[in-house]
């Protein structure tokens, strides 16, 4: 009887035993310094927020620290200590039963967050032109010289933007308004303020050639020879940039140098395949505008050549059947078409059956006696519902 309570005395002590060891957790972790290597000796202290509890360990050889003595379910600050110096601290951990809390210190980090906490506050000096209480304090008068140079040339740099953005904009809204005059104004501002800037010559040229355009003689010369000029800056500085060739070569075919001003206008089309077809149209129109039919006709031929099934291209059509119409001779009182008119006329109605020009194109197919097709379809329209 005695053996057998003594037995159960034994058994109690053995779960009182079990249940104590269960009430503490371990916390343990590894010290690395800025070098990348594992810190040997570095003091570990331990202090419990919630309730009294401070306690201290070192790391070893490997750098590794373990302290397995923590009160279950607290909040602790874990503060590592390097030649007497306080190097980092982890605040808020929290232990659990058997949990082994991840409190790793490695001061690499550290060393990462505080320059990149410095460069942010450079950046913000040379932003503002004021340098930061908490930087100044840190920097040497060689450091803190530097940086003062830095801050006036960005701030030069940041008017200089400030002044060239104004400039621009405010010359682009008057080209867009078709205010020439404010245009040039404002846009040979911007090419004083920066003159590596392609967008400020080629609006700038553009302008020129606006203002042209209500001028005649030497002063329609001079001031078509200004946007040449800019053109031939911009794809200087630019040479891939389509719309600039495009513009150029329009501005070329004003003052009648038409093989130069179809040289540019190729160049833009191989740089913008998918718009080649508008950029010989273009051509055509400009050239078709001051009476040179027939170089006129070469560009709409282009055009077709370049998207001869696109709807968008439907006008080239249009213009280039007006321009053969136009060569039409009379034979036995009857209207001679050149060949390829009534095709022209044709094309643009199975292209743009309900377009401005169908009326036209129509009455035009009747005049030269060629048979008006009438079951032409818009191609952009939707399919016809079948009945069930």
């Amino acid at each position: 009887m005695k053996l057998r309570r003594l037995a159960m005395t034994v058994a109690g002590l053995v779960c009182l035993a079990a249940t104590s060891l269960a009430q503490i957790a371990t916390i343990q972790g590894t010290v690395i310094g800025t070098d990348g290597k594992p810190i040997v000796g570095a003091i570990i202290k331990i202090h419990r927020t919630d309730v009294k509890f401070d306690a201290q360990t070192k790391s070893d050889k490997r750098g590794h620290y373990i302290y397995a003595g923590l009160p279950l379910a607290g909040m602790f600050d874990i503060s590592c200590i390097v030649d007497g110096k306080e190097v980092d601290k982890l605040q808020g951990v929290r232990s659990e039963m058997g949990d082994h809390p991840d409190t790793d210190i490695d001061l690499r980090k550290l060393v990462t967050a505080a320059s990149a906490n410095r460069q942010a506050m450079v950046n913000q000096a040379l932003q503002t032109g004021q340098i930061p209480d908490e930087l100044n304090r840190t920097m040497t008068p060689e450091q803190k010289a530097v940086l003062e140079k830095q801050m006036l040339e960005t701030t030069g740099k940041i008017k200089k933007q400030n002044a060239l953005n104004n400039a621009f904009n405010e010359g682009v809204a008057a080209l867009q308004a078709k205010q020439y005059d404010m245009a040039v104004t404002a846009l040979e501002k911007a090419g004083e303020v920066d003159p590596k800037q392609p967008a400020v010559w080629a609006n700038l040229a553009d302008a020129y050639a606006g203002q042209a355009g209500k001028m005649t003689g030497a002063e329609f010369d001079q001031t078509m020879a200004k946007a040449i000029a800019d053109y031939e800056k911009s794809i200087d500085l630019k040479p891939d940039e389509a719309g600039t060739h495009n513009n150029y070569g329009l501005a070329l075919a004003k003052i009648k140098k038409y093989p130069e001003a179809e040289t540019e206008l190729k160049k833009a089309a191989e740089l913008d395949p998918p718009n080649a077809f508008s950029k010989y149209f273009n051509l055509g129109a400009t050239l078709n505008n001051i009476g040179q039919t027939d170089e006129a006709a070469k560009a709409f031929k282009m055009a077709i050549d370049a998207a001869p099934d696109n709807p968008k291209n439907a006008g080239a059509y249009y213009q280039y059947g007006l321009i053969l119409v136009g060569q039409a001779t009379m034979k036995d009182n009857k209207i001679v078409p050149p060949p390829g008119t009534a095709e022209a006329f044709q094309k643009y109605l199975q292209l743009a059956p309900d377009g401005p020009y169908a009326a036209a194109a129509k009455d035009t197919l009747r005049e030269l006696g060629g048979s008006v097709q009438t079951t032409f379809q818009n191609p952009n329209a939707p399919a016809p519902k079948t009945k069930k």
